[in-house]
């Protein structure tokens, strides 16, 4: 065959199956948009609407040790609830226009953590489920009728950060032993926080010898304007009050006791981590664990009524050395026996 009628034949053959398929009927664009029209008729996943004071960065552990909760109770987010995280950063004022909106949009589950989160959202509801975490006694918040029956739509953890005060004041004595003018800082936009801990540490400090001041300070701006007043003003020893804003500026906290040599105690690991020279109080990541567990149970059909309000019992005395040395501290054996964690 003749190399040019070879290409012919072969041309022809190729275009068939073009013509061919230029002849099937089209097919209905309905079964390409089918899937799509499925997905939309979805129902919406459940919403948890988490409420905490400070940044997401300085909670980050606590997210994920509320996920974790979460996922104890077959719970996964993203998959069949959905959690919107609302960080107040110490913008209290907010709190009333966040809850009204959580309200109108009937989430499953509210989940506010901080004494004035919790306290706003019940305010706010009497009818969607309140999982809180509080540092204080929620009985004497008003937040629940008893500890084993809580009543109503509300149930949480106790973080016990009030009833620790006082410890941590002592524990602060038995590491500077010389020191008898301690300041006290506290974040008063937190009021009910604020006021619980003046009240304890008022009661507390005749009993160990020490003398207190009191300072305030709500801004970054007001930190400054604080430790400005520690320089001039010289005190032993400083007591930082448990204040989700506070924990939000850890590093701010550890730049400055650092460039006044002024020892502090606080609430959390999170200060001491970066610098902070020790901190007594709740496990954290175990608080938020539960109040996770507490959410997905909800979700999954149980009433706050039914579930006894949880009070920490894991508690942690952490120290940094590195710290404790630049101040030129030497921390006692017999203390140094009962820190749960030593950072280096």
């Amino acid at each position: 065959m003749k190399r040019r009628k070879f290409i012919t034949i072969l041309g022809g053959a190729a275009a068939w199956p073009l013509a061919a398929r230029a002849q099937q009927p089209a097919l209905p664009v309905v079964t390409a948009a089918w899937p799509l029209a499925a997905r939309a008729q979805q129902p919406a996943l459940p919403v948890v609407g988490f409420i905490r004071d400070g940044s997401a960065d300085a909670n980050a552990r606590n997210v994920a040790a509320f996920r974790k909760g979460l996922n104890e109770t077959g719970t996964v987010e993203g998959q069949n609830v959905t959690v919107e995280y609302h960080w107040l950063e110490g913008q209290y004022n907010r709190l009333p226009a966040l809850m009204a909106d959580l309200v109108r949009r009937q989430v499953a589950v509210i989940a506010p953590v901080g004494n004035l989160p919790a306290l706003a959202a019940k305010a706010a509801t009497a009818t969607i489920p309140i999982v809180f975490g509080v540092g204080d006694d929620p009985i004497r918040l008003g937040l629940v009728a008893s500890l084993n029956r809580p009543g109503g739509n509300l149930t949480g953890i106790n973080f016990i950060n009030a009833e620790v005060t006082a410890k941590r004041l002592r524990l602060l004595h038995d590491l500077v032993p010389n020191a008898v003018r301690v300041a006290v800082l506290l974040n008063p936009a937190n009021a009910s926080s604020a006021e619980t801990h003046l009240r304890i540490v008022q009661e507390a400090a005749p009993t160990v010898g020490l003398q207190i001041q009191i300072l305030n300070a709500m801004t970054i701006g007001e930190i400054d304007a604080a430790f400005a007043t520690l320089e001039r003003e010289r005190p032993d020893a400083l007591f930082v009050a448990g204040d989700a804003f506070f924990i939000s500026r850890a590093v701010q906290f550890a730049t400055l006791t650092a460039r006044g040599r002024l020892p502090a105690t606080y609430s959390v690991r999170d200060h001491v981590a970066v610098g902070g020279l020790m901190s007594y109080g709740t496990d954290f990541t175990e608080a938020f664990r539960q109040v996770g567990v507490y959410s997905g149970k909800i979700l999954k059909g149980a009433k706050p009524v039914d579930l006894p309000v949880v009070q920490s019992t894991k508690f942690e005395f952490i120290i940094n050395m590195q710290t404790a040395r630049a101040l030129g501290l030497e921390v006692p054996a017999q203390l140094l026996a009962t820190v749960d964690e030593v950072i280096e």
